[in-house]
């Protein structure tokens, strides 16, 4: 039973693009994993949505990754972790192990910025439900959290305007606010801002560490498989990917992220 456990795929959603940095990031750090990718490309962005309505969302994409054997289930979205991780942990039971982005980044955190004040930039579910903050405070480590909601930047994203004057106007129209100054790192607190790193680091000149969440989720992973005795040995089968509304925008997007012709199956959660 181990065995036939630790050959079954890992799980991925996300509203949309964003998930894929995590899940690019998770295939580099294991190799031998087959990941099952869910875009709510019908939904995106999560950001503005409610508590209730992204719930609903996820009860029925891990509907799907149920029945797709997945041994663990990884919410790859800040929006939805903020808002559905207990309820889908509850809902998914003993079937498979959950996991959120928001829980690894907290933890390195506390490892590397003790006594120091960090910045947050997220939607503005993340942002506002202060899930960040909540656990921030938890670790009782004298860090100081700094928040600011960013909601154009995911639609920016999805919509391909990223390292161009535009998206350089929009970030810096973000970052320069009262409410983001003084910070010796900033948490990029959704999955889609990783495609935009880079421009963020150009902002700060060298002066604030910008941390990529899909790199520090995929270490987590890695180390919760072999903890649990679930990482597989070698690579069965290939990835899948599955979208509730199909886009030209996303099947490029993948086939971008992956360096490689990406096959995707529809699959909308509402018939």
């Amino acid at each position: 039973m181990v065995q036939d456990k630790k050959t079954q795929p890992i799980g991925i959603f996300d509203s949309g693009i964003g998930g894929l940095t995590v899940a690019k990031a998770i295939i580099n750090v294991l190799p031998n994993e087959r990941i099952v990718y869910f875009g709510d490309t019908a939904h995106l962005p999560y950001g503005d949505k409610s508590t209730a309505a992204i719930q609903a969302y996820a009860v029925k994409i891990c509907d799907l990754l149920i029945k797709q054997q997945c041994k663990v289930i990884l919410i790859a979205c800040n929006s939805a972790s903020a808002a559905a991780y207990e309820l889908v942990k509850e809902y998914v039971g003993s079937k498979a192990k959950v996991l959120n982005v928001i829980d690894p980044t907290i933890q390195y955190i506390g490892q590397t910025y003790p006594s120091q004040t960090i910045g947050l930039i997220g939607t503005k579910q993340t942002v506002n439900s202060n899930v960040y903050k909540k656990k921030v405070d938890d670790l009782e480590l004298d860090i100081q959290l700094k928040s600011h909601a960013t909601p154009l930047l995911a639609d920016m994203i999805e919509e391909g305007f990223f390292n161009d004057s535009i998206s350089e106007s929009v970030i810096e129209a973000y970052l320069s606010n009262d409410s983001l100054q003084g910070i010796e790192a900033l948490i990029l607190g959704c999955t889609h801002y990783p495609l935009i790193k880079k421009q963020i680091e150009q902002y700060y000149e060298g002066k604030v560490d910008v941390l990529d969440a899909s790199q520090i989720v995929a270490e987590y992973v890695k180390a919760f498989l072999d903890e649990n005795n679930l990482a597989s040995e070698r690579l069965l089968g290939d990835h899948k990917f599955y979208v509730s509304d199909f886009t030209r925008s996303f099947e490029e997007s993948t086939r971008i992220f992956f360096k490689r012709q990406v096959y995707l199956e529809h699959y909308p959660l509402w018939e």
